[in-house]
């Protein structure tokens, strides 16, 4: 069976990232507004495809990436401060409502879906006092309801998802730290860790700087003699954590909140009353954090679409943004011989979303590989995951793959 002529493979030229001279690698983490937003965003689009698949035996048109943090006021302070202000979040875009005479309660369902994933994830934030709800999100139009329940969908847009795998020795440690950051097991040593966490990763050689922001609670803080000993200590943790790593660096470095100021007494501190700097300074968007491997990795290949809260079933901006990079791994891992691969996926509007316009994979290969072999073989990986796209999409309507 011959593979479908719109399936591509070539190697590449380029030097793996490993071997390249400098690379910048940025982590948004759990707190912070703009992960908040897709997060959340995110989980109220797989209630509502439960919903709709409860009701209706398919997934119904819907789009909600585009929701929006508002930032709220607060006044930190040492041993404890006080939230003046609530956040608003802003739920937006479109969903359908009614379906065969049927009303689905999409308001309700978004909230609900909001503050339980605020209660699971954001320790201090009490859905009830500290954040407002808004419901934006406007009906869909009546063609778009019944392209729905047609057997063959097609794609809703003419677009591109890129993915890639491996994960460098810098990816994967910006992404372990901020994980570690955010684990149960470091909250219980070090309360006063809130979720708000960024990390930038820069690579020179083999040097790697780890720049990290993190928000401090300060109900944990009674002075600024104890943030900064517990931040010298939380520095002392995070290096032994890295350390365990194994990672082939020559050297690591970390520093954290390096806007502080000791001059300044407690103004010159990463303060926050909730652990997240949505309390009072800084907004979320949906669209504007971490790519679907969980990363922003400024010398990869990627592609501008936000894929949290997008529909499973059509939107390509979600399916082939994260089908790219589930291809690219299981080339990686399955094809002996490929050191980096890189899949892009195009779709064109209206087109079976298994039939791309183009699939393409780069590879990058050992020395020494059969390079014929090895495009046969990530040819056939792509076509298979093609074929089995229905499942896929599924899996994205179930929550099975994490968007940020």
């Amino acid at each position: 069976m011959s593979i479908p002529e719109y399936i591509t493979v070539e190697g590449s030229d380029t030097a793996p990232m490993e071997q390249q001279s400098f690379e910048l690698v940025e982590r948004k983490g759990v707190g912070h507004p703009d992960t908040i937003c897709d997060s959340i965003m995110e989980a109220v689009c797989v209630d509502l495809c439960r919903e709709y698949q409860s009701r209706f035996g398919h997934i119904c048109h819907h789009n909600l990436d585009k929701g929006l943090l508002v930032a709220g006021r607060s006044l930190p302070r040492s041993g404890g401060g006080m939230i003046l202000e609530p956040m608003k979040l802003i739920f937006g875009d479109r969903a359908t409502y009614t379906c065969n005479g049927q009303l689905v309660p999409v308001g309700e369902i978004a909230e609900a879906a909001a503050k339980r994933w605020i209660r699971e994830h954001l320790r201090f934030v009490d859905t009830e006092l500290h954040l407002l709800f808004q419901n934006e999100i406007k009906p869909g139009s009546p063609e778009l309801t019944d392209a729905f329940a047609r057997k063959v969908i097609g794609a809703n847009d003419t677009s591109v998802g890129v993915g890639y795998a491996p994960l460098s020795d810098t990816e994967r440690i910006v992404l372990a730290t901020e994980r570690y950051l955010n684990s149960p097991s470091l909250k219980e040593r070090f309360p006063e860790a809130g979720e708000d966490v960024k990390i930038m990763g820069c690579r020179n050689g083999r040097k790697l700087q780890l720049t990290v922001a993190i928000a401090f609670v300060d109900r944990f803080v009674p002075n600024a003699s104890r943030y900064f000993e517990r931040k010298a200590a939380l520095r002392d943790e995070l290096m032994a954590f890295v350390e365990s790593e194994q990672c082939a660096f020559d050297s690591v470095g970390i520093d954290i909140n390096t806007l502080d100021d000791p001059s300044r007494g407690e103004d010159g501190l990463y303060l926050t009353v909730l652990g997240t700097s949505a309390e009072g300074g800084d907004g979320g968007q949906v669209g504007r954090g971490n790519r679907v491997n969980g990363v922003i990795a400024f010398g990869r290949p990627q592609t501008t679409e936000a894929a949290a809260g997008k529909n499973p079933v059509n939107h390509v901006g979600k399916i082939y943004n994260i089908l790219s990079h589930e291809i690219a791994a299981r080339i990686h891992r399955e094809v002996a011989g490929v050191r980096e691969a890189t899949v892009f996926l195009c779709s064109q509007i209206g087109r079976p979303v298994d039939q791309p316009l183009i699939a393409s994979a780069r590879i990058t290969p050992e020395p020494d590989a059969d390079m014929a072999e090895l495009q046969r073989r990530a040819a056939s990986i792509i076509e298979r995951e093609l074929d089995g796209i229905d499942a896929f999409c599924q899996r994205l309507a179930d929550g099975r793959f994490p968007v940020c």
